[in-house]
């Protein structure tokens, strides 16, 4: 071994060392392994950052943006919805649910489309059964790498196999000759997982309460928001339209509040905002056909509408029983609590008197004193020292009153704002989703292209609110570290410690017959993708494979195929494919769940395999 290969190789296993320890982050660690291979001139710089301009590591940021846009439309919890309503929330049905339908999907997909598609289903699905995301992140990881085994086109090292036997004069395989192969994969896998998933994160129910405060739903179920919000709609001939809602005086006659208007601006296409959203004011004119949001009992809402010759929608639509809190929450218009500091001005002030919706554009809709809530007739009560305030206005203003010396924000609002999901982009979503796996299917065009056009169709039309929001969907840490070990892989095979390792590996089993040669090559070959793509690791190890069937004289099939399946059933590392990595912090991973879980299911295969690839492809014919 010469001193560059020694070097490479020490770099590798403390790198190793410090991935399983945890208590250096994995990205600074991919960073300083780079650094070091620099310095011993192992890597030029340019070899050294070629992994950031990886396809690869491209595809994945853009995957994270379609990720954030599959979310933020709600498209992500209505899949999983849909997947709840099928298996219930018993975790082990849905598990499987999961790995099966992922399966499938990374038969025709990259794994690493599959798990953009996936993944945010997999996540909103998680939420809404109460379950940790971890449970199911990495059996969708492993899912969609052992679905790549199911079709010729389902993972590269499928098709480096098929150029070398049709290279050497073999007939090559068809689409699903993988097929096979792959259910027994598929089988393996999955009755794996129920075992080794005690090995991954518990739930924590809490943990996310407490991380939190409370959710926008919570808020509006303890302050009764859905039981006292009607909805009246303005007439042709109503006595109000032009008029100013000061003139009205709506809360002193009628002990009513109206919170918000709603007002059609366009109704050319449904999947665009054809509604204008705006907090009622002082200020605001009426107009015909207005929808106007107001608070308050019953019987005075009816009272107000017959007076003003107005539409009570809620008897004909009865969104006020609905446990949803869209009509107080939304893309733009948020609710919030409020307090107010020991030496606020604002104390013993009536609500009427403390200009909250003239100064600060939001409006108080209710109170909680002590174990009270306070709901109506809010503009006769005096503001305490102790009491929570509800409000709601845009969500921009209420992060301003943060800025308030004379009040305390609950919460955070912007944090907030991005939970609520913009369900008017949803077909638009699904629409750019269904567009991107069409491109990965067909090939059209390079599979990163496909991935990048997805990502910037979700910023244009408004999947993802705007570019700051794309940059903050891709989760950084997980770029850095694929980037930074990618190159690692090209000091491997540089300094030739690759080759040295397989051609070893042959002179050492090569008196041992067919059957212990098939497994060392499986076995080296699941070694070497843990540190080098499995793609580099098919094309260095094929010809390998091919010359050691030729050796003994016997079908050279199943040899290739112990290459192609030992580089894509890689598990036990985060970086060892882009799924595992994706995966990771979504997870909340840590690199010895790789190990405990993706370890033990990576042999499992490789003893299945080696046991039933010669009765797939018989030794001699």
């Amino acid at each position: 071994m010469n001193g560059s290969m020694i070097i490479t190789l020490v770099v590798l296993a403390i790198a190793s060392i410090l991935f399983i320890s945890g208590k250096v982050r994995s990205d600074l660690v991919a960073i300083g392994s780079l650094i070091v291979l620099m310095l011993f001139k192992i890597l030029t710089p340019g070899e050294a950052l070629s992994g950031f301009s990886n396809s690869v590591v491209i595809m994945m940021v853009g995957l994270f943006i379609v990720g954030g846009g599959i979310f933020q439309t709600g498209l992500a919890k209505l899949l999983s919805n849909k997947m709840l309503q099928l298996a219930g929330t018993n975790e082990t049905r849905l598990l499987m649910m999961i790995m099966i339908v992922t399966a499938l999907i990374g038969a025709f997909v990259s794994n690493t489309g599959t798990i953009a598609v996936m993944m945010p289903i997999v996540v909103s699905l998680a939420k809404s059964a109460k379950t940790n995301p971890g449970r199911f992140l990495m059996p969708l990881a492993f899912a969609s790498s052992l679905g790549g085994m199911l079709t010729l086109i389902g993972t590269p090292p499928n098709l480096v196999i098929q150029d070398v036997l049709l290279a050497a004069g073999y007939e090559g395989v068809s689409f699903f000759t993988f097929t096979p192969i792959g259910l027994v994969c598929i089988a393996v896998g999955l009755l794996s997982m129920l075992f080794l998933r005690r090995f991954l994160p518990k739930n924590d129910r809490g943990a996310e309460n407490r991380r939190h405060g409370r959710s926008l739903q919570e808020l509006a179920r303890e302050y009764q928001l859905t039981q006292n919000l009607y909805r009246v709609q303005v007439g042709a001939n109503s006595p109000i339209s032009s008029k100013t809602l000061q003139e009205l005086e709506i809360p002193a006659r009628y002990e009513l509040n109206v919170i918000e208007i709603r007002r059609r601006i366009s109704a050319k296409n449904q999947f665009f905002k054809t509604i204008n959203q705006e907090i009622a004011t002082s200020e605001t004119v009426i107009q015909e056909e207005d929808i106007l949001y107001v608070h308050g009992p019953i019987e005075r809402v009816e009272e107000f509408a017959n007076d003003y010759d107005l539409l009570m929608l809620d008897h004909q639509i009865p969104e006020n029983k609905s446990t949803d809190i869209v009509q107080y929450a939304t893309n733009d218009v948020g609710i919030a609590e409020v307090m107010l500091t020991p030496t606020s001005r604002l104390i013993n002030r009536l609500i009427k008197e403390s200009g909250f919706r003239e100064k600060y554009r939001v409006n108080i809709l209710g109170i909680q004193r002590k174990d009270q809530y306070i709901l109506h007739n809010l503009k006769d009560e005096k503001m305490r020292f102790g009491d929570a305030m509800l409000v709601q206005g845009t969500w921009k203003d209420i992060a301003l009153l943060a800025n308030e010396p004379d009040i305390v924000v609950v919460g955070q609002p912007i944090e907030e704002s991005r939970k609520v999901t913009m369900d008017n982009k949803a077909p638009i979503a699904a629409g750019i989703m269904l567009l991107m796996v069409l491109l990965l299917i067909t090939d059209f065009i390079p599979a990163v292209a496909s991935v990048m056009i997805a990502a910037v169709l979700m910023v244009v039309f408004g999947c993802v609110r705007n570019m700051e929001d794309a940059y903050k969907t891709v989760n950084w840490e997980s770029i850095v570290l694929i980037g930074g070990m990618i190159p690692m892989s090209i000091a491997i095979e540089k300094t030739g410690a690759a080759k040295l390792l397989s051609d070893g590996m042959v002179h050492l089993l090569g008196d041992y017959g067919p059957l212990v040669m098939l497994a060392g090559i499986y076995l080296i070959t699941s070694i070497l993708t843990l540190f080098i793509s499995n793609t580099a690791c098919a094309v260095l190890l094929a010809p390998i494979a091919l010359g050691a069937a030729l050796q003994f004289g016997v079908n050279p099939y199943p040899f290739l195929f112990a290459v192609s399946i030992g580089a894509s059933m890689c598990f036990a590392s985060p970086f060892s494919t882009p799924p595992n990595a994706l995966v990771m912090s979504a997870g909340r991973y840590k690199f010895t769940h790789y190990l405990k879980v993706g370890l033990p299911l990576q042999i499992m295969i490789g003893i299945v395999m080696v046991a039933v690839l010669p009765l797939f492809f018989p030794f001699y014919k």
